[in-house]
């Protein structure tokens, strides 16, 4: 299972500082693959990017005794922090190469690896650009069909789409600490079923304050500290008024 703060006081994403900052930062590095040719849709690559982060938390060799366990609870005892890097055909078939996992999409291609120190990144992924990472939708995107869980980003925020790629595994991580196990258990067995979804204003006032999961960037890149970015709409947390905060 993996490690969740011990009080939502206590929260790796808070943006005030706080013991945490004293310990080894580790980084969640994941990379998008951009074709020159053939780009992926931006909201099919930010619900790609989530479910990578789920299908990592969730991985057998991040759980336990597994080979990536320790990076991983070291990387949750400091800051939370995922970067999202591109690639492309050889820079693509390099990051392949390393140990991590790959997630599909419609027409996104994801590559999640465990987390590294912050001034660690493996030399194939250190040289990949982080910045830039532009993304469209073709079409608006279809409403999220009933009972899926919805990440829902904040409408008055303008973020490039790596950052909204990492905003997103963000806020499905805090609905993962969120779940039990029974509740995490059905939702990868359903396969992470999930949407990512522009919030209207009035309905992005009411989410807030929902007690549904709330992610604040630290404001490391592009944003002020302690923005709200996305809230975690799942159902079991509607039922249930659970809420990691």
């Amino acid at each position: 299972m993996s490690q969740i703060p011990a009080a939502p006081g206590d929260s790796p994403f808070q943006s005030e500082r706080s013991p945490r900052d004293e310990s080894p930062q580790f980084v969640l590095p994941l990379v998008v693959r951009i074709e020159r040719d053939a780009p992926p849709a931006r909201t099919d690559a930010l619900e790609t990017a989530a479910r990578a982060v789920l299908l990592m938390l969730s991985d057998e060799r991040a759980l336990g005794e597994g080979e990536w366990a320790q990076a991983v609870r070291d990387w949750e005892d400091a800051r939370i922090r995922k970067v999202v890097r591109r690639a492309r055909g050889a820079e693509w078939r390099r990051a392949e190469a390393l140990p991590g996992i790959t997630v599909t999409g419609r027409s996104a291609e994801v590559r999640i690896f465990p987390p590294v120190p912050l001034d660690g990144w493996p030399k194939d992924l250190v040289k990949l650009q982080v910045s830039g990472t532009e993304l469209d939708d073709p079409e608006p995107p279809a409403g999220a069909a009933p009972g899926t869980p919805v990440l829902w980003l904040n409408p008055d925020l303008e973020m490039s789409a790596g950052k909204t790629m990492a905003q997103a595994g963000h806020g499905a991580q805090l609905a993962w600490w969120a779940l039990s196990d029974e509740e995490r258990a059905a939702w990868r067995e359903a396969g992470f079923p999930l949407a990512v979804r522009t919030a209207g204003p009035d309905e992005w006032r009411e989410l807030t304050s929902a007690g549904l999961p709330l992610v604040r960037d630290a404001g490391f890149t592009e944003i002020a500290p302690g923005s709200s970015t996305v809230v975690a709409d799942h159902p079991a947390l509607r039922r249930t008024g659970r809420a990691l905060r």
